[in-house]
């Protein structure tokens, strides 16, 4: 049945024509897009996700997206015509394979994880692979249908696709604990002079134009006048060029401003993830981190003398280091007076009567002496990687599971009512993220108590160990998301990484220093001042996001209407 016969069904919404092909070669691939259904129909949609993802860091393929895009905004052409009901359903189905050939294509390293106690995790393999992008998929169903509801011909139709998606992927960094990674922003996020909109309406304001510029070429193969089809593809061109110019304009020139008398040592000791949480291996691996931090970076530099903070990354140790006074005093021994470590480590709280230990995965600083001073206990956990979620615990543990992490119990995460800036002598106040948290734009800043200003920071602090996930895109993936924090927020970030990308990003996302991901080493370098005042998306958060999502939603909603 043709698309002219099925819209003649009774029952229809008001404009579920499909936008018909224009002529031409581009026209062709679009109909046969379009008319494509069954199997097919779904390997389409799962190929052009897959596609989609050679757009994220490492590779950056911004044109992999546009193809991508165009060919599921053709897929809705297709599905437009019908009952509600079914062309809803085509519309999930159409939006689901498409996000789940996305994910799998951008995280398909999550395996690696799996495979480093693989005599106890080889066999959920594919439910990390498979079953993750399965399940998150249903956030980009839930778009497409969305933007079906609001479908219309011509321009109309690339608002309405970044309604829907934008909306979605915002759903998916909150629901459920939320894991915003690949965010679709992340496709203008990684180039420096784009970036800078972050500051303006932060990732999921970039998820939204990315989406309409890389969407906007599929009008090149509807019929209608010349300029119902090259309007849309010159205005996104002229969106791209706007934010490039916003970009280069906010750069400054020369570097930014360093914080005086700061000089920080990172220290990567690329330890293997397998060896790094054998109890037996203690000994060892302290003193690679002491050797290491005590190592001159350069011939004209001597041991600790000149620098002020050595910078450990995440859950350095395989015991806890507060209750080991050996390992304190040589730490206390290793450091010279008036020097500061920041490091990761697990620790531990007694527990009341009645109740077992709890564990948390914490920032500790130690002075010479040792003196422990500020802690950060990490919020926002990894579900089945430091905890099993409340319903499946008990179920996983009777089954003889455990989280990846080995620690009984798994994690305690820290209070969210009492997260803290980090307090370190010498330093700005620090806004602390432990691995995975510096994925999240909402959270770099603890919120402010009632009554009181907002926290100012004058740094983040990212520690984490990627080495779970070995010389694939996920490192370098982390690394980007947690560059784009910096302009958001105006501030420097600071991340050390047991096998990299360790380094230093100024406020305005240009990385000063950095440890390629891999190697071991040690970075001296000084510490870039955040920029003054706030930037927008620090002062306004998602507001500005929620009102672009409103102005789509508008702009889809006139479309449809002079459509219909």
């Amino acid at each position: 049945m043709t698309h002219q016969a099925r819209a003649a069904e009774p029952g229809l919404r008001v404009d579920a024509r499909p936008s018909m092909p224009a002529s031409g070669p581009l026209a062709g691939i679009a109909q046969w897009i379009m008319l494509s259904s069954g199997i097919g129909r779904l390997a389409i949609a799962l190929l052009a996700g897959a596609l989609g993802a050679l757009a994220m860091p490492p590779f950056g393929l911004f044109p992999a997206l546009v193809v991508s895009l165009c060919v599921a905004v053709w897929l809705l052409d297709g599905a437009s015509a019908g009952r509600l009901r079914r062309t809803l359903t085509a519309s999930v189905v159409i939006g689901w394979a498409w996000g789940f050939g996305y994910l799998t294509a951008g995280l398909w390293w999550l395996g690696a994880a799996f495979l480093v106690e693989a005599e106890e995790f080889a066999w959920a393999l594919p439910l990390g692979v498979i079953g993750l992008p399965a399940v998150l998929g249903l956030f980009y169903g839930a778009g497409f249908a969305l933007a079906r509801l609001v479908w219309s011909q011509g321009a109309g139709r690339i608002a309405a696709l970044a309604l829907g998606l934008a909306g979605s992927e915002w759903l998916r960094g909150h629901l459920f604990t939320g894991f915003p990674w690949n965010t679709l922003g992340m496709a203008l996020g990684q180039n420096l002079w784009l970036m800078q909109g972050a500051a303006l309406f932060g990732l999921y304001g970039l998820t939204l134009v990315a989406i309409l510029v890389a969407a906007a070429p599929a009008t090149l193969a509807t019929a209608g006048t010349a300029r119902g089809r090259f309007a849309p593809t010159l205005a996104a061109a002229l969106a791209l060029a706007l934010l490039a110019g916003f970009g280069a304009a906010r750069l400054p020139a020369g570097p930014d401003p360093v914080v005086a008398g700061v000089r920080l040592r990172l220290v990567q000791p690329n330890l293997e993830q397998d060896a790094k949480f054998r109890p037996e291996n203690r000994e060892d691996i302290l003193d690679r981190y002491i050797e290491l931090s005590d190592r001159a970076a350069s011939p004209d530099r001597t041991g600790l003398a000149d620098v002020t903070h050595v910078i450990w990354p995440e859950s350095a140790f395989p015991f806890l280091i507060q209750r080991d006074p050996k390992a304190l005093a040589k730490i206390a021994n290793a450091l010279p007076p008036g020097k500061q470590l920041i490091t990761g480590a697990a620790r531990a709280e007694e527990p009341l009567p009645g109740e077992r230990p709890r564990y948390f995965n914490s920032i500790l600083t130690i002075a010479s002496g040792p003196t422990l001073g500020d802690i950060y206990d990490k919020v926002h956990l990894v579900p089945f990687g430091e905890y099993l979620p409340g319903p499946l615990d008990a179920i996983l543990r009777a089954l003889g599971l455990r989280q990846f992490v080995s620690i009984p119990g798994g994690f305690t995460a820290g209070s969210r009512a009492g997260q803290q800036i980090l307090k370190v002598p010498g330093l700005p106040p620090v806004a602390a993220t432990i691995c995975y948290e510096a994925i999240f734009p909402s959270e770099i800043v603890p919120a402010a108590a009632a009554g009181a200003p907002p926290p100012v920071p004058g740094l983040i602090l990212n520690l984490t160990n990627d080495a779970w996930f070995g010389d694939t895109p996920g490192p370098r993936q982390h690394f980007a998301q947690a560059r784009l924090r910096a302009v958001e927020e105006g501030l420097p970030l600071v991340r050390d990484a047991n096998t990299g990308i360790s380094g230093v990003v100024d406020p305005h996302g240009r990385v000063t220093a950095s440890l390629p991901l891999g190697v071991e080493g040690i970075l001296d370098t000084a510490l870039p001042e955040r920029l003054p005042g706030r930037t927008l998306y620090a002062r306004l958060g998602d507001i500005p996001f929620a009102l672009m999502l409103a102005t789509a939603l508008t702009f889809a909603l006139a479309a449809r209407r002079r459509r219909a």
